[in-house]
């Protein structure tokens, strides 16, 4: 157990509020405006990604806040954290499992799995080209590049070998059956792997799950990567992205398959280190909980 003075804690509060901020200046803005965004809309709308909640700095687990100049942290006030009778306030890992242990542990097994995998990168980004294969209506209000003819095309010209389930699922009818695999949600610790740009993203979306039980820049450091994942993500899709000022990465030429592949493997080193401090913090969570006579061996 680590114990923080005020002086050490507050200015890292201040240094996430100001992070977090920043990150998500523009959808903030949008949204005071009601306006849509194809690309970033998504880190709110599926992963339900809230900024106030995002802006919140959390120690993780095992670190206690000794109180400020204006008392106990806030942290006293907030769910899964204790407060003792000097002041001090740490998060109550005990309390947080009564809630959370089956997720903890799923989280734990799924991360601890990719991470034993090597990371595939031949999958070109052709997940976004499946999921609007011959289909009049897309899920975004943006013109195809190719036009559907020219997208669809593609589609035919490529072996797609998609291992995420939740990229899987919204496939059109007609595309299901080109891919190689057939992931669901029950095999998606077996499927799952470190290439996946999708797999990358769900670093956010676990780290969310786990709550303040995840160190605050540990936090922001997984939405980042996924704000700037989605960007490729989009980029490499069949949509025409210059509305936004965005330059294609066109998957359909060597050139583009080239760059795809390289800020693919870059992607996947970043977040191979973040799905790490992950599953630490999963380990210290389960460990903090346990009796020493029951701790994990």
């Amino acid at each position: 157990m680590t114990s923080l003075p005020a002086t050490a804690w507050l200015p890292r509060v201040r240094a996430h509020e100001e992070r977090a901020d920043s990150l998500t200046a523009g959808h903030r803005s949008r949204k005071a405006a009601k306006q849509r965004h194809a690309i970033d809309d998504f880190l709110y709308d599926y992963y339900g990604t809230r900024p106030a909640v995002l802006r919140r700095w959390h120690p993780g687990v095992g670190v206690r806040l000794e109180p400020g100049p204006h008392g106990p942290a806030p942290h006293g006030r907030w769910r899964w954290y204790a407060s003792d009778p000097d002041g001090t306030v740490g998060f109550d890992a005990a309390a947080f499992l009564v809630d959370r242990a089956d997720s903890v542990r799923f989280i734990r097994r799924l991360l601890s799995s990719i991470s034993t995998r090597p990371a595939f990168t031949g999958c070109f980004g052709l997940h976004e080209w499946a999921m609007v294969y011959r289909q009049r209506e897309h899920r975004h209000p943006l013109p195809l590049r190719l036009g559907q003819q020219g997208t669809d095309a593609v589609v035919e010209a490529h072996q797609i070998r998609c291992s995420h389930f939740d990229a899987f699922r919204f496939f059109t009818p007609d595309a299901v059956d080109l891919n190689r695999l057939r992931p669901t949600r029950a095999s998606q610790v077996d499927l799952d792997q470190p290439g996946c740009l999708h797999a990358a993203m769900d670093c956010h979306k676990w780290a969310t799950k786990l709550g303040p039980a995840v160190p605050g820049e540990l936090a922001l450091d997984c939405f980042e990567l996924a704000r700037d994942i989605r960007l490729l993500d989009m980029q490499a899709s069949p949509y025409d992205l210059s509305a936004y000022g965005e330059p294609a990465v066109a998957i359909e030429t060597p050139e583009g398959k080239a760059e795809y592949v390289a800020r693919q493997r870059e992607f996947s080193q970043r977040s191979g280190h973040l799905r790490a401090r992950l599953i630490d913090v999963c380990t210290a969570l389960l460990d903090a909980a346990e009796p020493p006579a029951m701790a994990r061996v």
